[in-house]
């Protein structure tokens, strides 16, 4: 009988070849396929003494997945309530996006709530920063607390130790990708020590019911950086999002073992640190009383969180050939509106330049946007401003049909709390409950919500 050849596998995405190859063919991740020993056969595992026996399952305990508030109720609607004792937590975000102002801002709060309550301190780590940066900070943002530890380590031996000693009611590493377990090779960050950091890290929190959060790193590309096990080991994921040149921040689960995944955070990052905004809107729409051609406001869902959204329009002749500028919204919708506007309404856009926004930094790609671009650019082109108080809801087929979209009500219900009157939407079969002074027009194609907004009979 022939003997078993060892395999490479890649730590990342489990890929398997016959020899070794620098580059995964899998998930084309570099240096990260490894020699595996071929299984000779079943595992000989001996055995042992359950450490407690098992039970019904009715008879399991539910006060270990109590949860605590954080104190930030913003990140407590992310996670599903607050922090369950034993829960490990990875933020990941870019460089800058405010993930260390964030959880230091938690830790201060954390710290506060836990001397009201006779607990332990928070032990904060640091790998990145001095100690002497990290109190700067904390300092700027109001975060200073004398129950709140600070430590400036990158051995994860140490940092055990410093759990040891102090034994927290939560630990937060700022970041994961600093840390160095002495007794495995390889350079901080790299695969290996980055899968043995967090392995340690999660079982500490699991043996003691201490909850931990991590900061993590991210690719050029947004994904999480490290091996993709890490998101496996950890309990709870939380993306970190936000435009550099914008203040508004979001926060959202894209993994949680203890709540549901479809919450949004918003935050406000400004000198003074990072600010929960239980109402966003004010960022994304213009004065009320300002009323031009060119702009239509919508409602679109970040999770289960309706979130205001103006989308402004402008149409001029070219000078040369005709551009198409478009930011915060998909360029292709803005290009399939166009493109109806053009066939359903008989509005040329053929020599002029067109530029679509949002205003405020925001992002609205779901079809949802469709009938408001399409209301801004017939305005734009016209000349003429929406009737005021209009909000437009809904998606546009190619044959200038409008359809219906996921959580009407729930946006419905925004804009009559932000004060608009009228709401265009697509005829539903759904028996929506139109709030008080707010006006519903259900309409079936574009160019009809055209005719019901616009002061003048299109075609």
């Amino acid at each position: 009988m022939a003997k078993k050849q060892d395999a490479f596998r890649c730590s990342e995405c489990g890929w398997t070849s016959m020899k070794w190859v620098g580059r995964c063919g899998e998930c084309q991740a570099w240096g990260t396929v490894e020699e595996v020993a071929a299984a000779s056969g079943p595992s000989k595992v001996a055995p042992l003494a359950p450490r407690s026996p098992a039970q019904p399952i009715t008879e399991v305990s539910q006060q270990a997945s109590v949860k605590a508030p954080t104190g930030v109720p913003e990140l407590d609607r992310v996670l599903g309530g607050g922090i369950v004792p034993g829960v490990v937590i990875l933020m990941a975000g870019e460089p800058g996006v405010g993930k260390s102002t964030l959880l230091l801002d938690v830790a201060a709060k954390a710290a506060q709530e836990a001397k009201k309550n006779g607990k332990p301190p928070v032990l904060y780590v640091t790998g990145e920063e001095s100690a002497s940066q990290v109190r700067s900070r904390a300092e700027r943002i109001g975060a200073l607390h004398e129950h709140l530890l600070l430590t400036a380590e990158a051995d994860l031996a140490k940092i055990l130790g410093h759990v040891g000693d102090s034994k927290p009611s939560l630990l937060i590493v700022d970041s994961v990708q600093t840390i160095m377990d002495p007794q495995v090779d390889g350079a901080a960050g790299g695969v290996a020590q980055v899968r043995s950091v967090t392995s340690t890290l999660v079982n500490t929190a699991k043996a003691s019911d201490l909850p931990v959060m991590l900061v993590g790193h991210v690719t050029k590309d947004g994904s999480i950086a490290g091996p993709r096990v890490l998101e496996h080991l950890v309990d709870v994921v939380c993306q970190f999002e936000g435009d550099r040149h914008s203040r508004l921040r979001l926060v959202r689960a894209v993994k949680n073992r203890y709540g549901a995944t479809d919450e949004v955070g918003c935050f406000e990052l400004v000198d003074s640190g990072i600010h929960g905004l239980a109402d966003p809107s004010g960022l994304f729409l213009s004065a009320r009383n300002l009323t031009v051609p060119g702009t239509c406001v919508t409602v679109t869902l970040e999770g289960r969180r309706p979130m205001p959204v103006e989308v402004q329009a402008l149409s001029v002749a070219a000078a040369g050939p005709p551009r198409r500028t478009t930011s915060g919204v998909d360029s292709s919708r803005v290009a399939m509106m166009l493109a109806v506007l053009q066939s359903r309404l008989g509005i040329e856009f053929e020599r002029n330049d067109v530029f679509v926004s949002t205003v405020g930094g925001a992002k609205a790609s779901e079809p949802s946007v469709d009938v408001a671009i399409a209301l801004a650019l017939a305005s734009a082109a016209l000349d003429l401003p929406l009737a005021p108080g209009v909000i437009a809801i809904g998606e546009v087929s190619l044959t200038g049909e409008l359809r219906p979209v996921v959580g009407l009500q729930r946006r419905i219900n925004e804009a009559a709390r932000l004060g608009f009157h009228t709401a265009v939407v697509p005829v539903t079969g759904d028996d929506l409950k139109v709030p008080d002074g707010m006006s519903v027009r259900a309409v079936a194609d574009v160019q009809s919500a055209a005719r019901s907004v616009l002061p003048v009979n299109v075609n």
